[in-house]
């Protein structure tokens, strides 16, 4: 079955990037019939919060994102514990006690040299008595995973194909500080192995992780899932952005944004398939497919999410807003309205209009006289349907107006605007009374 896990620090909220991240793994697992799975990565108990916890799991709701199974790593430092000591028997981690000003002047030094500031395991010198002589004196040591640099390090990525590293050009990776604190790398696997995670696809910044977690697996004894790294976001200037950083579901929702329509647009974003806003989250899923995605960034453009999120109130049913939309508005409101709406709060607005009062606009003397014969037609005609069809067709006969001349004072009287949902079935909503109303006053 394939396993696919989305593993967010809750050290703040989740922005449009993480987002993305969470949404392809689901629709991964969907695809697959397989199962998606939380885990939140709280080792960093000073940054972690509860509230930030609980803000991720609402916000995975509100996109429609559901998860088979949750896991908290500060929940299993037992399991980790385990683990470290079965690798440390095993020689695959070892201590270490250079100062991070240390490390720098190293690395300055093989720099100014050309070479690659590579460490360069001095620690693996010092002695059993050197050893323990520093942890007598309260010199604590930070941990190393060793990595085998006879081991080939290579994998089929899912996206980015064949991918081969060195494993002698690598430093080995810090897992663990000296106060005993877990770093990401060999808890995540040791998690990802328990969990029985077999994909994983995550941001194009992990790959050197990667490098370094296919030998972590091999260490623990398990079978390496399979790995695929995307593209990351940029911005619409085509560059890593701050902005990026700041937009989540919060601001979605802040501005009016359908979930349906960031699902519609990051389910699609990087790859070569179109945005379709009418897609569900079934048909993302039966059509994801990771060699659809391009190397290239991926661009996130807010102007773009607009317009699919027009797109998607457009074809809105009535019984999906209802409870978001004035009270007095039906159905058939709901249905006149809907087409001049890029967000669904806009409706009160447009209701507004209908139920009045509007401002009178300024108008020129001959539209105020050609208005007040707009009122002695209107109330002559029946009230019902085809009423604006049926009064600006008498209109016409009478004053010989066309076009633009006929509708927009009728418009501007009836509305307070020059555009808007069609008078046709906006008349009615505003009413004959109301209707003959604001014609009067705009006629003076």
């Amino acid at each position: 079955m394939t396993v696919t896990r989305f593993a967010p620090s809750p050290t703040g909220h989740l922005h449009v990037g993480n987002i993305r991240t969470a949404l392809h793994n689901w629709l991964l697992a969907k695809q697959a019939g397989g199962k998606f799975l939380l885990r939140i990565d709280d080792t960093d108990a000073a940054r972690s919060k509860e509230e930030f916890v609980e803000g991720i799991k609402a916000d995975l709701a509100w996109l429609g994102i559901e998860w088979s199974g949750e896991e908290r790593q500060s929940a299993r430092f037992a399991l980790y514990e385990r683990e470290f000591e079965r690798l440390k028997a095993a020689g695959r981690v070892y201590p270490c006690w250079e100062t991070p000003q240390e490390l720098e002047l190293k690395r300055k030094v093989l720099l100014g040299r050309g070479l690659p500031p590579i460490y360069d395991r001095g620690a693996l010198k010092l002695t059993e008595d050197e050893k323990a002589a520093k942890i007598a004196a309260g010199d604590l040591p930070h941990w190393r995973f060793l990595l085998d640099h006879d081991e080939p390090i290579a994998w089929e990525d899912g996206i980015r194909g064949a991918q081969k590293f060195d494993a002698a050009q690598m430093s080995d990776p810090v897992i663990r500080r000296a106060d005993g604190s877990w770093l990401y790398m060999l808890p995540s696997a040791i998690d990802d192995v328990d969990m029985g995670v077999t994909q994983i696809l995550r941001g194009e910044d992990h790959v050197s992780n990667t490098a370094a977690q296919v030998q972590m697996f091999t260490a623990l004894g398990a079978p390496v899932p399979a790995f695929a790294h995307e593209a990351l976001l940029v911005g619409t200037e085509g560059k890593l952005s701050k902005r990026l950083g700041s937009l989540g579901v919060a601001h979605f929702r802040g501005i009016g944004i359908e979930a349906q329509a960031v699902v519609a647009l990051l389910g699609r974003l990087g790859t070569s398939d179109p945005v379709d806003p009418g897609l569900d989250a079934e048909a993302l899923a039966a059509a994801f497919d990771l060699s659809r995605f391009g190397r290239a960034p991926a661009r996130f453009d807010e102007a773009e999410l607009e317009r699919v999120n027009a797109a998607v109130v457009h074809a809105l049913p009535f019984a999906a807003v209802a409870g978001r939309l004035p009270e007095e508005m039906d159905e058939g409101a709901w249905e006149t309205i809907r087409p001049n709406l890029s967000h669904v709060h806009e409706a009160h607005d447009w209701w507004s209009v209908v139920i009045g009062p509007i401002e009178a606009p300024a108008l020129a003397d001959e539209d105020r006289a050609y208005l007040a014969q707009a009122v002695a037609v209107l109330a002559g005609l029946e009230w019902g349907a085809g009423l604006w069809k049926a009064l600006t067709g008498a209109l016409k006969d009478v004053t010989g107006r066309k076009g633009k001349g006929l509708f927009l004072p009728l418009r501007l009287a009836l509305t307070g605007m020059e555009h808007g949902p069609d008078m046709g079935a906006l008349l009615p909503l505003i009413g004959r009374d109301e209707a003959l109303a604001r014609l009067k006053v705009s006629a003076g």
